[in-house]
């Protein structure tokens, strides 16, 4: 009973502040070493990226950084340029944490920004805003 009680907890809705912990110290570690350009790729180095979260698996072994490029563009590009330099981020992070094991790094679009968009443009709409005003 108390292992089922505890696989509910770590399997649960949401993560856990340990997973939150580490990922907040993940994203801004990943966005000084971007922004210093501490990696050895020009192309790379030349890319303002904004790293908006950074999402850990339960085991803390898979971390998911949500990125996007400085105004918006390009963004396969630095997805395919991350990609390339997944091995050196996840040495420079794991060493400058000091984590028991380094996380494997995965890079997706950060959408947060569309979505507010998105959401923006639907309360702007003549129908809602009829239903939004008392």
């Amino acid at each position: 009973m108390e292992t089922m009680a505890r696989n509910l907890h770590h399997d649960g809705p949401g993560p856990s502040q340990r997973q939150l912990r580490v990922g907040e110290l993940i994203r801004r570690t990943l966005s000084e070493v971007l922004a210093r350009g501490d990696v050895h790729d020009p192309d790379l180095n030349r890319m303002s990226i904004t790293v908006g979260e950074v999402r850990t698996s339960p085991d803390l072994r898979v971390a998911t950084a949500y990125v996007l490029p400085l105004g918006g563009t390009g963004q396969d590009t630095v997805l395919e340029i991350l990609a390339r330099n997944k091995g050196e981020l996840r040495r420079i992070v794991s060493k400058k944490l000091a984590l028991k094991f380094a996380p494997d790094l995965r890079f997706q679009l950060d959408e947060t920004f569309d979505r507010m968009d998105d959401t923006r443009r639907m309360l702007s709409q003549d129908a809602v805003r009829r239903d939004l005003d008392p």
